[in-house]
This record gives C-alpha cells, structure tokens and sequence, in this order.
C-alpha cells in the first residue's frame, strides 16, 4: 500500500471517529432542532359540534373538521374539535383563544353560563348556520336575542343554492380582502324574526345581493325579496355568525352535491375571521400621507364601491360616480397638492382632467364631473384622515363633501355637508 493511499485512510478513520465522539457527546442534537423548528401556534382553535342530525349538518362537520386542520397548518393556528360540549367550562375555554359553533349550541345552564363568561371576558366566537337555529329564543334570551339578535327561525330557503352576497362593510378586519358582492357557497339561507338593523350593537357585514331573487329551488320556500343579512358581529364581543354551513344533499343515500368552503372568496372571509377572532391580522395601520405621485383607487365606506370615471370616459363633463370595483383606469386617481393642504385629484384616463363640482356650485346635491383643472377652488379638495385610516374629501370653494349616495351602480357622486357619515368616508388603495 503507497504512503498516500495509507495517510487518506487514517483521515477518514479520524473523520470517522470524530463524528462518532460528536453524535456520543450530543444525544438530543436532532431533537433539539426539531423541537426548535415547530413553532407554537398564533392562536388555538376548539370548535364544537354535535353531528347527529340531518345529513347535510353532519357532511358540513365532517367538512370542516377536514378543512379546519388544513387551513391552521397552513396559517399558523391549532385546531381542535370535539362533540363533548361539557368541554364549555371555564378552565377548558382559558387555553383557546377562539370557539367554533358548527351545528349546535349549548344546552345546559352550566355550559350557556360558561359561554358567556368567556365572551364577556374578551374571547373570540365564530358560528355557523344551525347554531343560531332556535324556535324559543327566550330559553337563552342572551344568545339569541342580544348576542346573535336574531330573535327566533322564522324561514328558511329550500332547496340548498348559491347566493350573491353584498359586502355592507369593507373595513372590518373579516371583509377588508372580500370584493363588493361574491358568489357564496352552496347553503340553505336562514332568515330570523328580529330584524338586525333595529340592534345599534350589531353590524351587518354582508347580506342578499337583490341579484340573487328568488332564491330557492321550491317556488313555496323560496325568498323573492326582502332584507336578508348573512355575516355579521356584534359589535361589544369579538364574534362572527356566518349564515351558510349547510351542504347540498341527495337524502336517498346521503351523498353531499356541494361544499361549503368550495368559495375561495367566501373561504377568505372565514380565514380572516379566524385571525382576527385570534388576535393576528387585525386591521392594518392608517396608510399614512397620501402619496403625490401615486395612483389610488377611492373605496366608499358605505356602499363599499369605487369612485368611478363613467364609461371609461375622460372628456370635460364626464360623471364622477360609484360602481363596483373592478380595477379599470377609469377608478384610478392621484391626489397632486395644489396650496394650503388641498389638493386636485387628476383621472389616470387623463391627468388633466380632475374631480369638479359641476357648476361652481356651493349647493348640496351638486353633482361631481371631470373637467380640466383650470385652478378653480371648485376643483380642490382636502383631504382630512380619519381615525381608521380612511379620508374624506372637503372641497375649497363650497366646504363641503365628496359624498356617494345609495348603493346602486352608476350612481353620480355628488358634494354634500359634511355629516361624518360612512357616506363621506373613503378607504384609498394604492395602484401598481
């Protein structure tokens, strides 16, 4: 054997050696590092349901306790799920950050008891279709009247069909990602004997789109108009009630035909939701100045539409309206500062032409135009940042607002006195 062959094996052997003494002296290495990798969950969901009754409320548990686990592994969160309700207790609840009600709610007083302590003392709720279902709501009058405001079942639509639901509110920390309207998942749609608007605590986040009468599959138990919210919070607990969570079915042998989470928009509300309900991903920090050189679409609070050029059109006298957002130029705007803190607001269409109250008016209801800035205190506007980080808009020469009126598309804007209402307030986007 020559000298380099004999010296290459003596480094290996020592190489070898050494690794061993190493791995000898450091038992728990691989462990360690494991352990060090898996983060502990932002949040820790328990979701409760019971399972037993009418097949599509069972396939939509059996869903969601697939779907669930899934979504926490991909967004950082624990999930657990159980049909033992005796779970609702105090010292159990101290360790979740969020309850989930799939298809019951609490039965005994010990259980209700322990509920409300737990939102009461700040923890997180969110409930799907059956767990608003009551025919008694004075049995737990808290829950179903003050809580969820719902009051009593009063219809429901059959058969099982999408919706078209109206986004009401674009600002909380649930529909900040969702668009105007959406097409729901497949669900039976419950409607309640109180009507929810009449309770200053609870906030409508999305209801019927009227798009969507009649709806139903049965001509008797179909609903062809009316007022029918769909998600909404009560706005003294961090809570969510989602009305969808029942699948469609062929009850001959107990086949699901549809998916609650088959709506990746609907699905984002749920996520968002979670997160919110767990303490992450709440609503983000005012934008700060409003850049000049940047262009931005302009979001009313109220109807939750942008600031729209109508038709596409840039000439002078075009109407400035509200219409669903849908990312066209023609909702593009820059706010470029003309003196004093005001500023024109210039069409991406054509920079020339900028936001004009139509006739130099000072009157309320004056419609809003493009017309090519000529300098005209008519044609600035203020900018004044609200607490949530929305603007509205106060224009020089009249004082008063940029404000959309209805909710219908199309609908021109117009200045109006500023009254701070969700009317006047508008969330700014920045564009690429």
């Amino acid at each position: 054997m020559n000298t380099e062959i004999r010296n290459n094996r003596v480094a290996h052997l020592l190489a070898a050696t050494l690794v061993c003494l190493l791995l000898a002296s450091s038992p728990a290495a691989g462990r360690v590092e494991t352990e060090t990798r898996a983060a502990a969950p932002s949040f820790k969901v328990l979701a409760f349901y019971n399972g037993t009754w009418d097949a599509a409320h069972i396939d939509f548990v059996k869903e969601a306790n697939r779907w669930f686990p899934q979504l926490a592994a991909q967004n950082g969160f624990s999930y657990t799920s159980t049909n033992d309700w005796n779970q609702l207790n105090a010292s159990n609840l101290a360790q979740y950050q969020v309850v989930l009600f799939l298809d019951d709610l609490p039965q005994t007083s010990a259980q209700r008891a322990a509920f409300q302590q737990y939102m009461q003392g700040g923890g997180g709720w969110m409930g799907f279709h059956v767990s608003a279902f009551t025919t008694s709501p004075d049995s737990w009058s808290w829950y179903h009247h003050q809580f969820l405001g719902t009051g009593a079942f009063k219809s429901n639509t059959w058969g099982p069909t999408t919706a078209v639901l109206k986004v009401e509110n674009r600002t909380h920390p649930s529909t900040l990602n969702l668009p105007a309207t959406f097409t729901s998942a497949v669900s039976e749609w419950y409607g309640w004997s109180n009507n929810l608007r009449n309770n200053a605590d609870i906030q409508v986040l999305a209801s019927v789109d009227p798009v969507s009468f009649p709806l139903g599959t049965d001509p008797n138990q179909s609903w062809y108009s009316g007022d029918y919210p769909i998600l909404w919070t009560n706005k003294k607990y961090k809570m969510l009630y989602a009305n969808f969570g029942h699948n469609a079915m062929n009850y001959s042998n107990n086949t699901p035909l549809s998916s609650t989470f088959a709506s990746e928009i609907q699905n984002r509300f749920i996520l968002d939701g979670l997160k919110w309900l767990g303490g992450v991903g709440t609503t983000p920090p005012p934008p700060g100045p409003i850049s000049p050189t940047a262009w931005y679409t302009a979001t009313g609070k109220g109807a939750g539409k942008c600031v729209d050029a109508r038709s596409a059109a840039s000439a002078n006298g075009t109407v400035v309206q509200q219409y669903a957002c849908n990312g066209t130029l023609a909702q593009h705007f820059q706010f470029q500062p003309t003196s004093g803190g005001y500023v024109r607001i210039n069409s991406r269409l054509n920079s020339a032409q900028v936001l004009d109250v139509k006739d130099v008016s000072a009157a309320d209801g004056a419609q809003i135009q493009l017309w090519v800035y000529s300098n005209g205190n008519n044609q600035q506007w203020l900018p004044e940042e609200e607490a949530s980080g929305s603007y509205h808009f106060v224009n020089r020469y009249s004082g008063k607002c940029l404000t959309a009126t209805g909710s219908a598309d199309s609908t021109p804007l117009v200045q109006s006195t500023c009254n701070g209402s969700t009317a006047q307030s508008f969330s700014l986007t920045v564009q690429p």
